[in-house]
């Protein structure tokens, strides 16, 4: 059955396309904060143990509601690593586990990237008029922002 909630089929295509590199973005970010959480140690451990699983847990939760916006969109989300590692722009940790204040500033920087990547996606949007999608971006953008001042908050 065709999709018909007044965006055309092309403008669709676009704010999926838009929104799987968020849901990259999101991911990869997902990913790096969990394994943060598993690899924290220091004297600021309990603190940043606790912050990264609320924060990687939002991600979790974050990159469920966006590919479902893709499929409510009909496009198909991305589902897989290699796919995910083409679109995303947050760089990998490495090999090597940081220590604590690095994970801090390194997740801080990922998650100014994310907020980047949805407010060009939802510059797509906006173009096709597309609220659904512009409230998801606008909520993202706030998680996104609020955890990287959050994050700040421990560099002083």
């Amino acid at each position: 059955m065709d999709v018909n909630i007044g965006l055309k089929q092309g403008e669709r295509k676009a704010i999926a396309e838009a929104l799987s590199k968020v849901l990259a973005d999101t991911y990869m970010l997902y990913l790096k904060t969990h394994g943060y959480h598993w690899n924290v140690t220091g004297p600021h451990f309990a603190a940043l143990h606790v912050l990264f699983e609320g924060q990687y847990t939002e991600l979790h939760d974050a990159a469920d509601l966006i590919a479902e916006r893709i499929r409510a969109l009909g496009e198909y989300a991305p589902g897989n690593y290699r796919t995910y590692a083409k679109l995303t722009s947050i760089q990998e940790s490495g090999d090597n586990i940081p220590p604590a204040m690095e994970m801090v500033r390194d997740l801080a920087e990922g998650n100014e990237v994310l907020s980047k990547s949805c407010r060009d996606a939802f510059k797509v949007a906006e173009k096709a008029d597309d609220q659904g999608t512009m409230d998801l971006l606008i909520q993202r953008m706030q998680a996104s922002e609020k955890a990287a001042w959050m994050l700040r908050s421990h560099l002083g």
